[in-house]
């Protein structure tokens, strides 16, 4: 995984209240391996038509948007199905923050194990957000996970919560996996001590 502490980048809109995991990625693409990029479905079905042309209108297809690396959305974004190819998609395209009021539950704790950072800030502060993001395509967020700090356009800064592991992980850039790997030699240590007592 990508270290996480600091990033300045664009941020993309997700106005539509309960965005769910099945337009983050369709269900068609769920039988296909890891190793694919999975960026490429991301929001397929809105992206692209049956042809597999690019839909202008999409937020995505649009300049001021394609470099976009944090997601600011509505209340309840990816809730529905668990699907972890949701966070896959979301960071094979490059984004490495999402911002909600709330967030579906399990793809909270996805994202958390896949490098990709949720901020939950109040309702008020996100809304108003969306409405900049709207009226100013390409505006920048910056997000400092060492201090748990956002600043947004208009310069506020709003602080976050995370779990202190997660944090550690994210920027680090390990998963559980890499973090348990790296303790192999206290592990084997009290292996021995057992086997000794």
């Amino acid at each position: 995984m990508e270290r996480l502490e600091h990033i300045t980048a664009v941020a993309f809109p997700v106005v539509a209240i309960n965005c769910d995991t099945d337009q983050i990625i369709p269900a068609r693409f769920l039988q296909k391996p890891r190793s694919d990029n999975f960026g490429d479905y991301l929001f397929r079905a809105l992206r692209f038509d049956k042809d597999g042309a690019e839909q202008p209108d999409f937020i995505l297809n649009q300049a001021s948007f394609r470099s976009a690396r944090i997601v600011v959305a509505n209340r309840n974004f990816a809730c529905g199905s668990s699907r972890e190819h949701a966070v896959w998609a979301l960071y094979d395209y490059g984004i490495r923050v999402a911002i909600a009021p709330s967030f579906g539950d399990i793809f909270f704790i996805n994202c958390l194990k896949n490098g990709l950072l949720p901020i939950v800030l109040p309702l008020d502060i996100v809304t108003a957000l969306l409405g900049e993001l709207t009226a100013r395509p390409g505006i920048e967020i910056e997000v400092d996970l060492p201090s748990q700090t956002v600043i947004l356009p208009d310069g506020s800064t709003h602080h976050f919560e995370i779990e202190p592991f997660a944090k550690q992980c994210l920027i680090q850039g390990i998963d559980e996996i890499d973090y348990t790997l790296a303790q192999s030699a206290r592990i084997d240590a009290y292996e021995q001590s057992c086997l000794d007592d």
